[in-house]
């Protein structure tokens, strides 16, 4: 009798000792390549070191938008990733569709649990239904990027970048350059195309003092005095004032317009800093949005959801994964090799985040505009009511219609759409 209960001991941690990990599935949203896959496999690997008895397996998913909507499709299908990283205004459709465990709710009873996530900025946790759904990953602001050498070469003080409006648009009459009906050089670049033209137009409104939701996820603001002078600004800087390119601005193509030249100004996201510090040939500073009224730039990014309908085990794993990629040690990894902000007071005081934000001021700028920031757009229904803002906005740039005509519009489609859930 106690040969064969040794020997079922002995089968039964042998059996334990060759369990196969817990597998995970992680969205991720870029195209397969370069040096963010490189860090986040490294990151990855690094955790599966760490806790041999989990296998990370990353998705690569595309831009923020098809990544939101492969998920949902997977989730509809039964097959969701555990963990994915997407945007921070998609939370009101996840929640709506039942696709998110609220993150607050795993931890509401563990003390550890629930420090860990009071310690993020503020400006970057969402409350919705008094709990936090997702934890903040790579996150920014919209901010300005100016070449030095070529402000030098206008005579203007390449230490001083324009901080009003109008500085804008008299700083951008001096940097752009033509040579007969050509442009070599031009002043001012702000993306206006769709998906993502609504975010650098959002920090132009915030800077008016404006809103572009009620902050519940249930209505929008696009029609207002504050958000029509904001998108006439835009539309202005190319045929009043003749210091930017005519039509739509693509996003895609602006962080390489200014690392070649073709543009001394450019408003981008904080996560671009690691490509223009990595590529850029001159000297270039960062700045906070240039106000009207006030400061102001909506926060954007990625932040880390969890899914439901996961196993007891791969839930325990997924919240592990989570914990783990947005400690102050990875998350300053993160900041340095992307560019994006820290998401933790913490993390800004590790050795290796002090030593870069010694080397570059820039990353400090976004940090600081936090203070003066607003949550990015985010509504229910969320893919279509931001539609309707990038038609308007794309409409007025090209000259169509005009800027009360689009966000008039806009405001009547989104308030059909949302009416449902107010």
């Amino acid at each position: 009798m106690i040969k064969r209960l040794g020997a079922m001991l002995l089968l039964a941690v042998g059996s334990a000792s060759f369990a196969a990990p817990v597998t995970l599935q992680m969205y991720y949203p870029i195209v397969v390549g370069g040096k963010v896959q490189g860090t986040i496999e490294g990151l990855v690997n690094d955790f599966m070191k760490q806790n041999p008895d989990i296998k990370i397996s990353p998705v690569y998913t595309g831009d923020y938008v098809t990544t939101v909507t492969k998920a949902l499709t997977a989730y509809r299908g039964h097959n969701a990733p555990q963990v994915a990283v997407m945007g921070d205004i998609e939370v009101y459709s996840l929640k709506d569709a039942g696709a998110i465990i609220p993150v607050s709710d795993l931890v509401k009873n563990d003390p550890e649990g629930q420090k860990w996530l009071s310690h993020f900025y503020p400006a970057f946790i969402r409350h919705i239904d008094g709990k936090v759904w997702s934890v903040p990953f790579q996150r920014s602001t919209n901010v300005m990027y100016w070449n030095k050498e070529a402000f030098k070469k206008a005579g203007l003080n390449p230490e001083h970048p324009p901080q009003t409006w109008q500085e804008l648009a008299e700083y951008g009459k001096k940097l752009t350059i033509r040579q007969g009906n050509t442009v070599t050089q031009w002043g001012v670049e702000v993306p206006s195309n769709t998906p993502n033209g609504y975010w650098p137009y959002q920090a132009f409104v915030a800077s008016n003092g404006g809103h572009l939701d009620n902050g519940k996820g249930t209505a929008v603001t696009y029609y207002t005095p504050k958000t029509v002078e904001a998108l006439s600004f835009l539309h202005d800087l190319s045929v009043k004032y003749n210091v930017s390119p005519k039509g739509v601005i693509a996003d895609s193509t602006t962080p390489q317009d200014f690392i070649d030249g073709k543009s001394a100004m450019v408003f981008l996201s904080t996560g671009n800093l690691g490509e223009i510090r990595q590529k850029a040939k001159f000297p270039f500073g960062v700045s906070m949005i240039p106000e009207k009224t006030q400061r102001g730039s909506p926060t954007g990014g990625g932040s880390l959801y969890m899914f439901s309908g996961m196993t007891p085990d791969q839930q325990k794993a997924a919240l592990k994964l989570v914990r783990w990629l947005s400690e102050p040690e990875q998350a300053a990894r993160w900041s340095i090799a992307t560019g994006y902000i820290a998401t933790s007071p913490a993390a800004w005081e590790t050795k290796s985040m002090q030593a870069y934000a010694k080397q570059y001021p820039q990353a400090l700028v976004a940090r600081e505009q936090l203070k003066y920031s607003q949550p990015e757009l985010s509504t229910y229904r969320s893919l279509q009511v931001k539609e309707l803002l990038n038609r308007a906005i794309e409409a007025t740039v090209t000259g169509r219609d005009s800027a009360d005509n689009a966000l008039k519009s806009a405001q009547s489609q989104a308030d059909r759409l949302l009416k449902p859930y107010q």
